[in-house]
């Protein structure tokens, strides 16, 4: 069976914190409440959109209103894709993957209509067979379910497959999974979340950690 890479989207395939940042920040003016710095949003990242309203509310000790999730995202999904870039060397990686033979598929906790807008908006949706958004479901990472729903979607199998992320919720999701993942170190969450999970420097080092990652699996290892 052709053997399947998902991927994380924000810290693992593009640097997308500026424009999150940006419609985050206009969010808050709109409610006369102080913006926030790259940093701190970074930090805000990486559960899904609910998840980082409640913590950029809770900063300022409020509850997001009912207003502000349609809010936000009708904003963010307007202007997702203006300083939000694929990171160092991401296409390539991507095309050399699918030369060798791999079948792509995205996971994000990112609702799945705005992945999909950014991931076109960047030329890049057309590589993946499936978009697993943090909508898609009724569970999200680090719910393993959510990442077995994406491999359904992409028509792949745990035993042949990857997670590729920058956070412990994609490394949790793989680990649920029983499937190998690969940790990004120019992400946005820490290093440490890597666990036991080989750590990729370089967009570059990829393909060889996968290609590793996937031999070392007992259900490939003995065919």
């Amino acid at each position: 069976m052709q053997p399947t890479a998902i991927f994380d989207l924000d810290g693992t395939l593009v640097d997308s914190v500026p424009d999150i940042h940006a419609a985050l920040n206009r969010l808050m003016a709109a409610r006369a409440l102080p913006g926030f710095s790259l940093a701190q949003v970074t930090g805000f990242i990486g559960d899904g959109v609910p998840t980082l309203l409640l913590r950029a509310f809770a900063a300022h000790g409020q509850q997001p209103d009912t207003t502000a999730y349609p809010e936000f995202l009708a904003d963010y999904e307007a202007s997702a894709a203006i300083h939000t870039r694929p990171f160092e060397g991401i296409p390539a990686v991507l095309d050399a993957l699918q030369a060798s033979g791999w079948r792509l598929a995205v996971c994000t906790n990112k609702p799945e209509a705005a992945a999909r807008l950014l991931l076109e908006a960047l030329g890049l949706l057309g590589r993946f067979a499936a978009v697993g958004g943090g909508d898609s479901f009724p569970t999200r990472k680090p719910d393993p379910a959510h990442l077995l729903a994406t491999l359904r979607l992409a028509g792949g199998a745990p035993e042949r497959s990857v997670m590729i992320g920058d956070h412990h919720n994609d490394m949790a999701a793989a680990a649920g999974a029983g499937m190998p993942a690969v940790f990004v170190a120019w992400g946005y969450g820490a290093r440490d979340a890597a666990g036991g999970a080989p750590v990729a420097e370089r967009a570059s080092e990829l393909p060889a950690l996968l290609a590793s990652a996937l031999a070392a699996t007992p259900s490939t290892s003995m065919r």
